[in-house]
């Protein structure tokens, strides 16, 4: 637990950095002549970045080990603050954005360093407690970032910056090694590091694509609700700039509740892959409620079924993904969910906009629903997967399935 606990601090500096310059940078790129869609670019190509460099990061991470691969990580996140920082064109904030994401493409790593240090069992819940972090980062990173606009202009990138690097020393300092390079078996002929992800695509229903596809799927899903979510309540409950917050503090709020207090709980009683099927239903059920909420205070009902969902299904998801994964490859296999999460987090407000402004704006979150209901039918055939040995798995509680 002393490992996780270093990570997780490790995962809440790095988020803070994040979110401390993201939710200024559409200011800062306007001051600097970008246009509208040019800031969407801006925002875009992290994620462009993350999804091309997640794979090589977890086959890297495989191969030489996941603190080196972290502590570059965060190496090259601390780069680009400085960058964001002294930019003075529209450019050179593509460049930070770009080398932030590279830098970011190690979420995968981080989950890799979870699976090769906790139990089976409690990995859902360890993940969970990963997520939690992020979400705590997620809201204080913006209001340090708030106040220091008020020091000078390159304030906010420098700390990002400084934070950075003192996380990177910190993880280089007292973050053990979860895997030894010598661990990897070298003898064995490495496929190309895209071939995992083709695998997905062309065999779905084997047991490592299938959780990659529930985890992207789902990311589809939350990205769509999170990317809309303003938008809808405006348009539709009268919401304006001054009180959207309210409504992303309760989701945060019962994001970090579900992920810190209630998440290990319900795993241990019901399984993991119980616990990854509510998980679904809960997320469905709250994208279907929104726009069937005809007031504020029916939205509060509804409000929850979404963070709910998310909390149950991903730490879940992924704790399914490293107990098929053959050990030697589990990093490839989370950087290759987190290719697909990227490609989600891409399309989902491309196509989410685009059909709340051409057919309604109740249909983004029906054809998110729809999305996620269908490749739920993968998370209801999980018990009939063949164990990660090929051999047919007794039928036991999902939390105590081999190996």
């Amino acid at each position: 637990m002393q490992r996780l606990s270093v990570l997780i601090g490790v995962n809440l500096v790095d988020m803070i950095g994040l979110m401390l310059v993201l939710p200024i940078l559409p200011f800062y790129a306007g001051d600097l002549g970008a246009s509208p869609e040019r800031i969407g670019l801006l925002i875009a190509a992290f994620s462009v970045a993350q999804l091309i460099a997640a794979p090589f990061w977890g086959r890297l991470s495989d191969r030489i080990g996941r603190r080196p691969v972290l502590v570059i990580g965060l190496s090259a996140s601390a780069i680009a603050y400085v960058v964001f920082g002294f930019a003075t064109t529209v450019w050179l904030l593509f460049v930070s954005r770009l080398v932030q994401g590279a830098g970011g493409g190690t979420t995968g790593v981080t989950q890799a360093y979870v699976a090769d240090t906790i139990r089976p069992k409690d990995r859902a819940k360890a993940l969970g407690w990963l997520s939690a972090s992020t979400n705590v980062g997620v809201t204080v990173g913006p209001i340090i970032g708030a106040f220091a606009t008020q020091i000078h202009r390159s304030a906010p990138g420098l700390i990002a910056a400084a934070l950075c690097a003192i996380n990177a020393w910190f993880a280089w300092r007292w973050l053990p090694e979860s895997r030894p390079a010598q661990a990897a078996d070298h003898r064995r002929e490495r496929k190309p590091v895209w071939d995992a992800a083709w695998q997905v695509l062309r065999f779905p229903t084997r047991a490592v694509p299938r959780f990659v596809w529930i985890y992207g799927i789902g990311m589809f899903a939350f990205s769509s609700f999170t990317s809309l979510i303003a938008l809808f309540l405006m348009a539709e409950h009268g919401v304006t700039e001054g009180t959207i917050g309210y409504f992303f503090a309760y989701i945060g709020i019962l994001n970090i509740i579900m992920r810190l207090v209630l998440l290990g709980p319900i795993v241990e009683r019901v399984g993991e892959t119980r616990a990854m099927r509510l998980g679904a239903a809960a997320l469905i059920l709250g994208l279907i409620g929104y726009p069937l909420a005809a007031s504020i205070w029916q939205l509060v009902l509804v409000i929850p079924l979404v963070p709910v969902g998310t909390a149950l299904l991903f730490p879940a998801t992924t704790s399914l993904m490293t107990r098929y994964s053959d050990k030697a490859d589990i990093g490839t296999t989370m950087g290759v969910a987190q290719t697909y999460a990227g490609i989600a987090r891409i399309a989902a407000p491309i196509l989410g906009t685009l059909l709340f402004q051409r057919l309604g704006h109740q249909w983004p979150f029906i054809a998110a629903a729809c999305m996620m209901a269908l490749v739920s039918v993968l998370a209801f055939q999980v018990d009939q997967l063949p164990s990660p040995t090929g051999e047919t798995p007794v039928p036991v509680p999902a939390t105590e399935k081999p190996l």
